[in-house]
């Protein structure tokens, strides 16, 4: 039997390739070329530090319990570094594309995230924009 793993990151490529190894699998090599990983190490805005990678997020150190949805929206808001980032773009972003355009969902999630981040604030909402992570 023949297995193929593409991988992209070379820590997790390298791992893998250790446990196939481990399992009896000869034949593993490395074709094409290394990249850098798709995703930086940690994403960071304030006292806020986002590691995409392990899924875990602190806000002054204190590690955060933030649920899949808040994680995603949370991610949207650092990656864009200060952007102003519409409801619309967090619904296409952190949800699938049957969500509903029309839900409060992304209002909820940012509500429950601004909750779990405590004071100061962190998301500011910006009228008739969206939402950002910065100055308010």
């Amino acid at each position: 039997m023949r297995v193929l793993v593409v991988e992209d990151f070379e820590v997790l490529a390298t791992a893998i390739g250790s446990g196939l190894r481990r399992e009896g699998m000869a034949r593993v090599r490395a074709l094409g070329r290394r990249s850098a990983p798709a995703l930086p190490p940690t994403l960071a805005g304030g006292d806020v530090t986002l590691d995409p990678s392990r899924r875990v997020a602190f806000r002054a150190g204190r590690r955060l319990d933030l649920s899949p949805k808040e994680f995603a929206v949370l991610e949207c808001l650092l990656a864009a570094g200060g952007r102003v980032v519409s409801a619309e773009e967090l619904l296409e972003r952190a949800w699938d594309e049957a969500a509903d355009p029309f839900t409060t969902a992304v209002k909820t999630t940012i509500r429950r995230l601004r909750a779990k981040l405590g004071d100061p604030p962190v998301i500011h909402t910006v009228r008739e924009g969206g939402y950002r992570i910065g100055e308010a």
